[in-house]
């Protein structure tokens, strides 16, 4: 295989070797980083028609799913743990089988009495009292997005609910979480300032995340694409799209094309260029220009550099597999600048590894 034609390629048969069942991802059996490095498995599927893709990721919802659609890893304790569902709603739209359907309808049940801020903004777990992190809204809103496009078609009560509170959670922590009207967003929001990094007066998290940020980037390129036009707060997410990919594009990198930790304070200490935060960096801007929500030149300029630069960060082994340098596993929200730059770096950390191959999938599609 030549890498250069296919990193895509390169991405999937890495981690189908490494992991011949996708339920052995870590970092654990039913999480989020399952249904995040399912995706790009899914659209390479789409693209190729190859259906060894497929199968990969059926195999993982049928693995968790009961004749009954009883998913007995679920809990629905936190926005993570439904992430996973989203793939399920693709299994549904694929195979027809009742259990998928039913198990997203389980899922969907969670909403019900999800916690939330007074201001509807979703904890980011039941554990994690008012607290709203930008990255949690990807893993609630992958699945809410999909359920109403997919599962919920014509219930409208459900269909209008999934789509309504898709632009109330884009848009509240929007206007929590933003930076100084620069576009980029804080890690984080604590409605009642007594979370350890929360601002006393704000109540935001001290600084601005790359990975973090990227979460939210994408949710919101994504429901870009399954939001019908006219949804009610359509035009707010596109302005918000238009004010981020503009942000984006003043802190890139202009040697290496990629994007800091710390987003915005490219010459702070000790500060690196993050390859998980830079790749999801790439496939929003990359889809908001694909969608036209964004000018197309200008994403693909972005995009193009930003390229160039990931593929710096895959490294070839012995053995042909890909490994995905500078990233950090599992980040919570930090205390300080501090200790966004300095947490551990690994090679191969599970959101790099995905958010890598989310990225060439999106970059290398014709």
């Amino acid at each position: 295989m030549s890498v250069e034609k296919s990193y895509s390629l390169l991405m999937a048969q890495t981690i189908m070797g490494t992991y011949p069942r996708a339920d052995e991802y870590p970092y654990k059996s039913w999480s989020y980083p399952q249904g995040f490095m399912l995706w790009p498995f899914i659209r390479l599927y789409e693209k190729t028609g190859d259906k060894k893709y497929a199968d990969y990721v059926l195999e993982y919802c049928s693995f968790h799913v009961k004749a009954d659609g009883e998913i007995p890893a679920f809990t629905g304790v936190s926005l993570d743990d439904i992430m996973p569902g989203s793939v399920l709603v693709w299994a549904w739209t694929q195979t027809g089988e009742e259990r998928y359907k039913k198990a997203c309808n389980r899922i969907f049940m969670a909403f019900g009495d999800y916690p939330r801020n007074h201001d509807g903004g979703f904890w980011h777990s039941r554990e994690l009292p008012n607290e709203m992190w930008v990255d949690g809204l990807f893993m609630g809103l992958m699945f809410l997005t999909r359920y109403g496009k997919y599962v919920a078609d014509g219930v409208v009560k459900e269909k209008d609910f999934c789509f309504s509170e898709t632009v109330r959670q884009l848009t509240v922590v929007f206007d929590r979480c933003e930076k100084d009207s620069s576009g980029l967003l804080y890690h984080a929001y604590s409605e009642d300032r007594k979370a350890p990094w929360a601002h006393p007066v704000t109540g935001k998290s001290p600084e601005v995340w790359s990975e973090g940020l990227g979460w939210y980037a994408m949710i919101l390129a994504d429901a870009m694409e399954l939001l019908p036009p006219d949804q009610d707060g359509y035009g707010r997410l596109a302005s918000q799209m238009q004010k981020l990919v503009c942000a984006l594009e003043k802190v890139q990198d202009p040697s290496s094309g990629l994007w800091y930790q710390v987003v915005d304070k490219p010459s702070g200490k000790r500060n690196w260029h993050d390859t998980s935060g830079s790749a999801m960096f790439l496939y929003a801007v990359k889809k908001a220009g694909l969608l036209g929500v964004c000018a197309r030149e200008q994403c693909e300029k972005i995009a193009a550099k930003a390229f160039l630069g990931l593929k710096t960060k895959c490294l070839i082994d012995h053995e042909g597999r890909a490994n995905i340098h500078d990233a950090c596993n599992g980040l919570g929200v930090q205390k300080d600048y501090d200790a966004y730059v300095d947490f551990t770096r690994n090679v191969n950390c599970q959101e790099a590894v995905a958010a890598f191959f989310w990225a060439c999938v999106i970059q290398e599609k014709r």
